[in-house]
């Protein structure tokens, strides 16, 4: 199984997933001409991983802003690791929101409420 690492762009952010450790980052903004096209390969890469997981994967979510079309491929993601949790493997989401940045905060418990994983709320003090 490879690392999956996407360079971040203005419109994108960057990923790494990483199949050893069970990292997965994805940080920066996510407004893409085509979100499900841009969000298609970090769905398949969880898919081979859920095959053969690490017994522990946290996922570290830190985006300054992301669009509605990137919000349902975020909740995508946030799917395929509930399943993973569902098989009984450790599944914990960080998501990191900026001090003053309450609907980034917002959104972090909307899908808090809707995922059954443990979200850590974080908050990125300058």
């Amino acid at each position: 199984m490879e690392l999956l690492n996407i360079e971040g762009t203005p419109k994108t952010p960057t990923v790494n997933m990483n199949p050893n450790s069970g990292e997965v980052e994805i940080k920066g903004r996510s407004i893409p001409e085509n979100s499900i096209e841009f969000y298609k390969p970090i769905i398949d890469w969880l898919d081979e991983y859920s095959g053969s997981p690490q017994p522990s994967t946290i996922v570290n979510i830190q985006l300054e802003y992301f669009n509605t079309s990137s919000s349902k491929c975020i909740l995508d993601v946030f799917k395929k690791l509930e399943q993973l949790k569902k098989n009984q493997h450790d599944v914990l989401i960080n998501w990191y929101y900026e001090e003053d940045d309450e609907d980034m905060l917002e959104a972090g418990e909307d899908y808090e409420s809707i995922i059954k994983v443990p979200f850590k709320m974080i908050q990125i003090v300058d």
